[in-house]
């Protein structure tokens, strides 16, 4: 597809959809612009953009396809602003946003003048931030949702999943108010839970020092979304107040429930309950990409002299894996220590597996 794409928001969401356009439309001109002129600077040295836009309405006016990579209330702001600016007619404009029914509901003035707005929610993400993470990637086999009003034409969404092509994704068309159900019960209220899970270890670590340090490794791991951008999660409960509430009401009642069963002593309902968990936990799709991006970690036993990190490091450096994090266990006592390395897909997992079991003589992989 020929045409003039701007993309607000060179992170790594932005940056991504940047290249991903890029591969697919390599006739296209992508236009990036951002806050942080750096990003942008950053964004055209690296090849994710082709041109620089100074400001929004330079980069937006020529626009065949505007993409909002912006948080949620920054959203609502540039729409606000590109309803007052002279677009292409046939302009489609789309967001990447984790809450869809307030962002659709503030477009009612591109609305009015016919430009098509078509809420987007791609689901995926990493561990690393900014255009230098960016990757044409990223979104492959991820699920990416759409959510176009019952006004927009079909041959509209067709178009904009026509842009969107080279991500590889798997594209759902869903209504805004589901869209935000669904993500508030698999994304939005779990990271409510992790948050108030480190808060209560948090109040009781004051008057017990062994917490911190016995809540390093599984605690960490499970608890992990809790560290994401406070400033992000508190825009995306406020617009997404009134299902979380909800949610927070049935998660009292299973909580209460929980409480009575152990208030009671009744040792079968108490299996049945972690057993059906078990069971509902196990048949989840382990392949598939969900709406919290999943960690592929490799687990290697390593033995304590200097340099032994760097050793293994550079063996995937020489078959080109790349990692996203890594850091050291520190409670297991009955090994010299557990190295652990996270990777993008769960190929690299496997990959980095056999590169280290070949080139090293004495780190072992013990699972993931």
């Amino acid at each position: 597809m020929k045409g003039r794409v701007i993309v607000i928001g060179l992170g790594l969401i932005g940056g991504s959809l940047a290249l991903c356009i890029k591969k697919e439309h390599n006739e296209a001109t992508i236009v990036g612009f951002d806050i942080n002129k750096e990003q942008s600077r950053l964004a055209k040295m690296l090849g994710v953009i082709d041109e620089i836009a100074e400001t929004i309405e330079d980069g937006a006016i020529d626009a065949n396809l505007i993409i909002i990579a912006a948080p949620v209330n920054e959203t609502k702001e540039i729409l606000q602003m590109l309803a007052k600016m002279p677009l292409h007619p046939d302009v489609i404009i789309t967001d990447t946003g984790s809450t869809k029914r307030k962002i659709v509901e503030s477009t009612s003035s591109l609305k009015e003048r016919g430009i098509t707005f078509i809420g987007g929610h791609p689901m995926a993400g990493s561990h690393k931030s900014g255009v230098s993470a960016a990757k044409e990637i990223l979104f492959e086999n991820a699920f990416y949702l759409l959510t176009p009003e019952e006004h927009i034409e079909t041959t509209k969404v067709e178009r904009l999943r026509g842009w969107l092509l080279g991500t590889n994704a798997k594209f759902l068309t869903i209504t805004p108010e589901n869209h935000d159900y669904l993500t508030g019960i698999v994304s939005h209220f779990p990271h409510i839970i992790a948050a108030s899970i480190v808060r209560q270890t948090e109040k009781l670590s004051e008057a017990e020092s062994l917490i911190p340090r016995l809540a390093a490794g599984g605690f960490r791991d499970i608890t992990r979304i809790a560290s994401s951008s406070p400033e992000m999660w508190k825009d995306i409960l406020l617009h997404n107040r009134e299902i979380l509430i909800e949610l927070l009401n049935q998660w009292q009642e299973e909580m209460k429930g929980v409480k009575i069963l152990l208030e009671n002593e009744n040792s079968a309902a108490i299996f049945d309950y972690f057993n059906q968990a078990k069971h509902f936990r196990d048949g989840l799709p382990m392949k598939e990409k969900g709406a919290i991006p999943a960690f592929y970690d490799l687990f290697v036993d390593i033995p304590d002299y200097p340099g032994v990190i760097s050793e293994i490091t550079g063996y995937l450096a020489k078959e080109k894996i790349s990692i996203t994090n890594i850091r050291i266990l520190e409670t297991r006592e009955d090994i010299n220590g557990v190295l652990v390395i996270s990777f993008q897909t769960e190929e690299d997992r496997q990959r980095a597996e056999r590169c280290i079991d070949t080139y090293s003589s004495y780190a072992t992989s013990i699972g993931s």
